[in-house]
């Protein structure tokens, strides 16, 4: 449907106006963000089901609420960084303690957000939610997956944060999107890559590269990191006695800090964990922060390789 040149937040802003045709329920918000997170084109068809908040994310978020009482779906866009730092405490009380039937849609997770820098790079925001009761969290891969995310986000019933990245990412995805599931890309049996949004096509890069190395990498997409896949979980570990996770976000609390969680109490392997450590980030070019933060294929090889070493050391 998509190529590699699409933002994810283009092929969220198309799906919307598909799902609004579809559903009259459909209601949109932002805050003072329409051209950022690509929803204009809904704006342009359905005026009377947009909303334009301003820069007030903790109104937006309860207005969403609102909303989702008196029956309608409500996708509150922004900023990942706003919409889980700036307006956690509306999120927390009026969103997941009420079980409201809100999308928190965000733009911008991770580290590439160019000259905008640390102020607006979600580092945390996966952990922050993924924290709250009943919150599902999504984080697609690609603008196939998003696109997909989007119908999956509002078929489901209660509150849901999907994350959106900046820059557009290389497809790898082209099946269906399903809440709860996660996808084997290439199948392996030494190690299993885990990834989660656009750290997935650098994992498949990476396992090309271990490959040459004579070692069998399997990769997994999980897009759902919230409810995960624990089943798939179970099996990569028990197969392959050997996780590396990847993710563009902090190491403490997201997609790794979920598998490491899991597993201690399954089947305890040694995992490797690739995200930002303990740190803010600052400004710049997508490819020198990916490099800055080690968000890259060379680390994603020299964990998974670590990551056997200790599998080995273990026998």
């Amino acid at each position: 449907m998509y190529n590699a040149a699409t933002p994810m937040r283009k092929a969220f802003g198309e799906a919307l106006i598909d799902l609004g045709r579809k559903n009259s329920n459909i209601v949109v918000l932002t805050a003072d963000l329409s051209d950022a997170i690509k929803v204009g084109g809904f704006r342009d068809e359905f005026p009377d089901r947009f909303y334009q908040m301003g820069i007030k994310e903790s109104d937006m978020m309860g207005t969403a609420a609102g909303m989702a009482m008196d029956g309608k779906i409500p996708f509150a866009t922004t900023f990942a960084v706003f919409a889980t730092s700036l307006a956690n405490q509306p999120v927390r009380v009026s969103v997941a303690y009420n079980q409201a039937n809100v999308k928190i849609a965000t733009s911008h997770g991770g580290v590439c957000v160019g000259g905008d820098g640390a102020t607006h790079q979600a580092f945390e925001d996966i952990a922050l939610m993924r924290m709250l009761p009943g919150m599902t969290v999504l984080v697609p891969a690609d603008a196939n997956a998003a696109y997909r995310a989007v119908f999956a986000a509002a078929e489901h019933e209660g509150p849901v944060y999907l994350r959106l990245g900046r820059v557009p990412t290389p497809v790898v995805q082209d099946g269906d999107f399903r809440i709860g599931e996660g996808r084997i890309l290439r199948k392996g049996g030494d190690v299993a890559i885990v990834a989660c949004g656009m750290m997935v096509p650098m994992a498949l890069e990476a396992a090309d590269e271990l490959s040459r190395q004579d070692i069998d990498a399997r990769v997994i997409d999980m897009y759902s990191i919230k409810p995960m896949d624990i089943e798939l979980l179970d099996s990569a570990a028990k197969e392959c006695g050997a996780i590396v996770t990847a993710e563009e976000h902090s190491i403490l609390g997201g997609l790794g800090g979920a598998v490491a969680e899991h597993l201690t109490s399954t089947f305890p392997v040694p995992i490797e964990r690739v995200g930002v450590t303990d740190t803010f980030g600052e400004s710049g070019e997508p490819a020198e922060i990916l490099e800055k933060y080690g968000l890259t294929r060379e680390t994603i090889v020299d964990k998974a390789k670590r990551c056997l070493e200790r599998k080995i050391s273990r026998r």
